[in-house]
């Protein structure tokens, strides 16, 4: 029997007696991609100016920098300090991020200076460069976009908040409201019963967060009541593609964030198509009925938009005091009773969804761990395109995650069972199929057919015989 010695590193050990790991499938194939067109290239080009030729701290190379993000997304890591463990921890996800085993993975310092010190528009140029390997394999036309938003739960707690009259906190205000109305040292249970008394207990106009001054209060999907950001994307209905990404207050009204959000839209799509023969500009765009005003009717009639925008029901309208918005808002209106504003409504919910839930749900990005919205933009427009470098790893490979690999072993393993356990069922078909036969053949051989010349024929198999004799046998039986 042997016993552990005790541990103690080499002093030199020889690169050929590394670990070496074969790669995981997916990272491979998306490696071989990036490479193809040159995306550390790229990416090196967009970030010169925020690298210092001669002097500094050992940087993060901008295409390390850019994969260490595509690895949250794909790996669902929602905070950097998640993406630098992981990169120290997988051997095949050093070799994605093209980092050598004798480095040392980036830590989660480094990663949020580069974010920081990189701008967004930087990171939007990667976007778009991921939207034009699109293009190239026709899975982006821009041509019928959809828009929808949702909430993301910002980095800040509520009790954190204070007045901006007075910068006093809520435990604070409180406190004071109880003293003027006449209780010198309140309790926590009389502050309470003050403070489910008060109608309107915060509001963005009287208070704010003092580390995340874009945090706004919102009441979540689920009910809560939180610091929250809003995130806006646009979706190419005809591929699923993401077109475009915003991040806004989440105080801001639909009717409000949609005008950034189509602005970004026709930027993008002018940008990805900048290289191409034809060019598709924006035909048509399809939101829910929280988008729908007569301002928004008019702007995108403007625009030569046509329009699939759900409306609510406002009754009988007056158009007396806004005469130009009666057509558009008609027109609108027409289109979404129609067959093709019905299917368009329905592929809506189908495509907007699945980003959201890829992108924020699966992905973890629904409670953000950044602070700003210049710094969530940053993060979402990199999980945006690998969201849409799924879509071309779909079309490659028809996988677009890492772990649709464990989705295809559980097909492969089921249909090999299928294929196991189907001669047993086969048999077990097959031989009630021959008993019947039997009993059929045998059924036959006991049927005799009677002819009478003064009788039409008729067929009389043996129990009917059978049944016959022993009706006349039967004593008394007339």
């Amino acid at each position: 029997m042997g016993t552990r010695e005790p541990d103690q590193s080499p002093l030199w050990i020889a690169a050929s007696d590394l670990p070496a790991s074969p790669g995981h499938p997916f990272y491979a194939r998306l490696n071989t991609v990036l490479d193809t067109h040159g995306f550390d290239r790229f990416a090196e080009d967009q970030c010169r100016e925020f690298y210092a030729k001669v002097m500094g701290r050992p940087s993060l190379p901008p295409g390390q920098y850019f994969r260490l993000l595509l690895v949250g997304y794909f790996e669902g890591i929602d905070s950097e300090r998640g993406i630098a463990w992981r990169a120290a921890d997988s051997l095949a996800v050093r070799s994605f991020v093209r980092l050598a085993l004798q480095e040392a993975a980036p830590d989660h310092s480094t990663i949020s200076r580069t974010r920081r010190l990189i701008a967004v528009e930087t990171h939007r140029a990667m976007f778009t460069w991921v939207q034009q390997r699109l293009v190239e394999v026709g899975l982006l036309k821009g041509k019928t976009v959809a828009i929808d938003a949702t909430t993301l739960e910002a980095n800040a707690a509520m009790r954190s908040i204070v007045r901006r009259d007075t910068e006093e906190t809520y435990q604070e205000f409180l406190t004071r409201l109880a003293q003027a109305s006449g209780i010198e040292t309140p309790t926590r249970e009389d502050l309470g019963r003050l403070d489910r008394k008060r109608k309107k207990k915060t509001s963005n106009k009287e208070w704010t967060n003092p580390h995340d001054p874009d945090a706004k209060v919102t009441k979540m999907k689920d009910g809560r009541t939180h610091l929250a950001h809003k995130a806006e994307h646009a979706v190419d209905l005809e591929t699923g593609a993401i077109v475009a990404v915003t991040v806004q207050g989440a105080d801001q009204g639909d009717t409000t964030t949609i005008v950034d959000t189509v602005t970004a839209v026709v930027e993008q799509i002018e940008a990805v198509q900048a290289e191409g023969d034809d060019p598709q500009p924006l035909e048509e765009i399809i939101t829910d009925k929280g988008y729908h005003s007569n301002r928004i009717m008019v702007e995108l009639d403007a625009l030569g938009v046509r329009s699939y925008v759900a409306e609510p029901d406002r009754g009988r309208r007056d158009w007396s005091k806004e005469p130009e918005a009666q057509a558009p808002v008609y027109g609108n209106r027409r289109r979404m009773r129609g067959r093709r504003g019905r299917r368009l409504m329905r592929l809506r919910g189908e495509r907007i969804e699945r980003s959201f839930a890829h992108v924020y749900d699966t992905d973890g990005m629904r409670r953000t761990h950044l602070r700003g919205h210049t710094n969530i933009l940053k993060r979402l427009l990199i999980h945006a395109g690998g969201f849409n470098l799924g879509l071309v790893m779909r079309h490659l490979i028809g996988l677009g995650t890492p772990r649709g690999l464990q989705d295809c072993l559980a097909g492969v393993l089921v249909t090999l069972w299928v294929f196991l356990s189907a001669p047993g069922r086969w048999l077990n078909t097959i031989v009630p199929s021959h008993r019947l036969s039997a009993a059929l053949r045998g059924l036959a051989s006991r049927t005799t057919l009677v002819i009478n010349s003064s009788a039409p024929p008729t067929c009389t198999t043996g129990w009917q015989r059978s049944f016959a004799s022993n009706r006349q046998e039967r004593p008394g039986h007339h």
